[in-house]
Formats: C-alpha cells, sequence, structure tokens
C-alpha cells in the first residue's frame, strides 16, 4: 500500500498558527481542527517551519495525519501571491535562505510601520512584540492585534482597511521573491507547490505568468476558498481539468478575526493522494 493511501479525509490542507498570524498554538490549532472533524491537516505558516514538531505530536496524539506545509510569500509587481509549499526539506539551503531572507524583511518593515503609526497615535514596538511567540513570522496581525489591544481599532478587518490599508501613510512594501522563483525553490526542495486563492479581487494573474509558474513545476491551485470569485475560479478550473493539475480546497484558519472555519472548504481525498505522491522531500506524519 503506498503511503498517500494511509492518510484519512476530511482533509484541510491550509491552516495558521501563532508562529505566523495564527492566534492558536499548533498544538491548540490541530484540537481546533479535530473538532471540527478534520483527519487529515496542513499547518501552512507564513514562510516558517518552526510549529511542525508541536502540530505533529499534538495531531498524531488525536488521530490525526500532518502534512508538513508553509505559505511562502511572493510578489508579482504590486501583488501579493501565496504559494503554498507542501513536503517539502524544510533544511533544503537555498529555500531556508530566502525564507530567512523574507523574515528578516517582515521584521524590518514592522519595525518601520510601527515608528510610522507611533507618530500619530499611542503605540510602541513593545506592543506589537506583545502579541508575538518567540521565534514567529511578524506581520501586519501582529501590529493590528496591538491596535486592538490598545482599543485604536475594533478588529483586524478596521486596522487592515485603515491604519494598516496599503494605500495608506504608514504602509511599507515587503520583500518576496518573484512567483516563478517561489515555486522553482519549493520544487528545488522536493515540495509540492500551490497557488493559494488564486482568483481573489485582485484577478488572476496573467497567462504568460501562470505558464511560466507551471514551467517551473507549479502543481496547482486552491479552487475551493472563500476569497474565490466565480469566474477566476471556473477558468482556473478549466485550465486544471486541461493540464492534470492538482486542485485543493481548505479554510486559511487564523483562529480569532477572522470568520474562517476548519473545514468549511476540503481536499479531495485523491488530490491529496496526488500531492502526497509527488513530494520527496519530506513525508507526512501518520498517527
Amino acid at each position: 500500500m503506498q503511503a498517500s493511501r494511509r492518510f484519512s479525509g476530511p482533509s484541510d490542507l491550509h491552516l495558521h498558527s501563532t508562529h505566523s498570524d495564527g492566534t492558536e498554538a499548533p498544538a491548540e490549532l490541530m484540537s481546533a481542527a479535530h473538532r471540527h472533524g478534520l483527519r487529515t491537516v496542513a499547518l501552512t505558516d507564513h514562510d516558517t517551519t518552526s510549529g511542525w514538531a508541536e502540530a505533529a505530536e499534538a495531531a498524531t496524539s488525536l488521530g490525526m495525519t500532518l502534512l508538513p506545509g508553509m505559505e511562502l510569500s511572493a510578489r508579482h509587481e504590486w501583488r501579493s501571491v501565496h504559494v503554498l509549499a507542501y513536503l517539502f526539506d524544510p533544511d533544503h539551503p537555498a529555500l531556508r535562505a530566502m525564507t530567512d531572507r523574507i523574515r528578516s524583511s517582515r521584521l524590518d518593515r514592522a519595525r518601520v510601520m510601527a515608528d510610522r503609526i507611533a507618530r500619530d497615535y499611542d503605540l510602541v514596538w513593545d506592543d506589537i512584540l506583545a502579541q508575538t511567540i518567540d521565534g514567529a513570522t511578524v506581520g501586519r496581525p501582529h501590529i493590528a492585534d496591538a491596535l486592538i489591544a490598545r482599543g485604536l481599532v475594533r478588529d483586524r478587518a478596521e486596522a487592515f482597511s485603515g491604519i494598516l490599508s496599503p494605500r495608506g501613510d504608514y504602509y511599507v512594501a515587503l520583500y518576496a521573491p518573484d512567483p516563478v522563483t517561489a515555486v522553482e525553490l519549493v520544487v528545488a526542495a522536493g515540495g509540492v507547490a500551490i497557488i493559494a486563492h488564486p482568483a481573489g479581487r485582485a484577478g488572476l494573474l496573467p497567462e504568460r505568468l501562470t505558464e511560466r509558474m507551471l514551467h517551473a513545476g507549479l502543481g496547482g491551485f486552491e479552487l475551493d476558498h472563500r476569497e474565490n470569485l466565480p469566474g477566476g475560479r471556473e477558468t482556473l478550473a478549466r485550465l486544471c481539468r486541461e493540464r492534470d493539475l492538482i486542485v485543493t480546497g481548505s479554510s486559511d484558519y487564523h483562529g480569532v478575526g477572522k470568520p474562517n472555519l476548519p473545514g468549511e472548504n476540503t481536499t479531495a481525498d485523491a488530490m491529496v493522494a496526488r500531492l502526497i505522491d509527488s513530494a520527496s522531500g519530506s513525508t507526512p506524519v501518520y498517527p
């Protein structure tokens, strides 16, 4: 029996913990996923694998299968592109160097944004650090949580639409590689690359860029996600059928602060099996 047949569904392959911008520790996250009926999950914190060990221990204790993963930051022109990476080698030198660089950029960016915000609001750097754990990938959500704690906004949505908006005076762009490079790094590390929520309000990526990503080894698209719009989703679904790509569905659960719930979208067993069979960098953690 192939290793990919040892997992069981339902499967949610996009979850975040406190090691990036989620509000629950990896063990708490696994418990939440289990309560919602999930049996196979992926931890996909932004640009870090630091939560893998805790998540694996908790998942297996609950009889769940864990697919170690990550959401790798990328950028095309003005637009953020999120590359979900599954079952890669976390010690691959080139990929590790890139994630180190991105996390360093995130930290520098947060410091500059905090300094800018502090000119007009009662906010200091320690307020932001108080919203993180040691080793976490620091990002705008932590600044948002600090603003909430200070009573300056009601929730993350208000923070992101106002003080932290890319159109505002406090915003600082994040360094990230182009999407083709991101896909190449994941594939070189033995992983499978899937574009997260690819049909949102920003629209589809240019066809030429998509072709270049496919040539670099892109495995597929996260089509079942609450942010995807019907027109773009159908266009990508047709592409996935034509190219025999992997199609995933996920919640993008972050805990408190976002309405997403574990298991609100799931990935078909056949697609999970294809994903596992396509990877060579690491293996699922089975109960």
